[in-house]
């Protein structure tokens, strides 16, 4: 009960906090974000200062009064400085690669300042997942972050921190990006193999680095002249330019209704599957999605991802 107690009032404090909605990059920290408070070691510094300067001047002892004057002016230089090593700070990009649902999405997050100052103990945390900003090593803090779901990953409040220079004092701030990111849909574990469905777009194309002649054309001007057709050119006194074609492998089909038997969420993990395995066997594979336009005939990352994004993004299942 104590526990959510302190975080429903840790909640309510957040709603006051800067920034209150969420923010575009790049960001710039100026002071009026940057919050400063005393940490278990700076109270009991504190409460210790206090006992000396009462003591001294109980008892009228000026040297003991000017040390506990140093060290309270130690203390409040080292809350300048926690303040200062956030102040000026700029958030410029945050980005991740996309990932399958269940695996760990790696956001990087990639700073700098205006002042060119160089910040250190900078700690980075988004939930429980933390990381500490090298400013020697690229100034980017990389954060591992959970993923249950496919489709977009509203990011919560970025809280940066540190306790230099003396531990006494945490100053903190929140960054707060209205970047969403992607996940993937988790592929079917133990898949089938890839339907046998293919498109009807042709079992050849042109190509000059293929195997087969395909037929003699005249010389064009750029043609290779390892290209040319040396003795029919002489017999039709002319050149000729041989012309190559080159097989077309099967273009897988990938058709949401082919899968129509499983569950909702089935098809999509099936599909992601195959987009996986049609990558792997160098395989042309067209995607056929419900209301939404044919992605394909193509391979690669390019149509990978696309493919992939469009399967992240359909409506979730109903109690998904």
């Amino acid at each position: 009960m104590v526990g959510e107690s302190r975080q429903r009032l840790w909640r309510r404090l957040q709603a006051w906090a800067r920034p209150r909605a969420p923010e575009t990059l790049p960001v710039v920290i100026d002071r009026k974000r940057v919050y400063v408070l005393p940490t278990r070691f700076g109270g009991f510094f504190a409460l210790l200062i206090a006992a000396m300067g009462l003591g001294a001047l109980n008892y009228n002892n000026n040297p003991a009064f000017l040390l506990a004057l140093l060290l309270a002016g130690a203390g409040m230089a080292s809350l300048i400085t926690a303040h200062l090593q956030l102040s000026g700070l700029v958030i410029e990009t945050l980005s991740a690669e996309p990932v399958p649902a269940g695996q760990p999405l790696l956001l990087r997050l990639r700073a700098s300042a205006r002042d060119n100052r160089n910040r250190r103990g900078l700690s980075v945390r988004h939930g429980e997942a933390a990381a500490m900003l090298p400013w020697d090593s690229g100034n980017e803090a990389a954060l591992t972050l959970p993923t249950e779901r496919r489709g977009w990953l509203d990011l919560d409040r970025i809280r940066i921190s540190t306790l230099r220079p003396l531990g006494l004092a945490t100053a903190w701030t929140w960054i707060w990006p209205e970047q969403a990111l992607l996940v993937y849909p988790a592929p079917e574990a133990q898949g089938p193999p890839l339907p046998t469905q293919v498109s009807d777009s042709g079992t050849a194309r042109l190509n000059p680095a293929g195997d087969d002649v395909h037929h003699l054309r005249n010389y064009r001007r750029g043609d290779s002249q390892r290209a040319v057709a040396w003795k029919p050119s002489a017999r039709r006194d002319t050149l000729l330019v041989r012309e190559y074609e080159q097989p077309r492998s099967a273009e897988v089909v990938l058709d949401w209704q082919r899968v129509g038997a499983l569950a909702y969420e089935h098809r999509i993990r099936r599909l992601a599957h195959w987009i996986d395995q049609a990558e792997r066997e160098n395989r042309r594979y067209q995607l056929r999605l419900p209301g939404q336009p044919v992605l394909g005939p193509a391979q690669g990352n390019a149509h990978r991802h696309a493919c992939l994004r469009a399967l992240a993004l359909l409506p979730l299942a109903d109690g998904a």
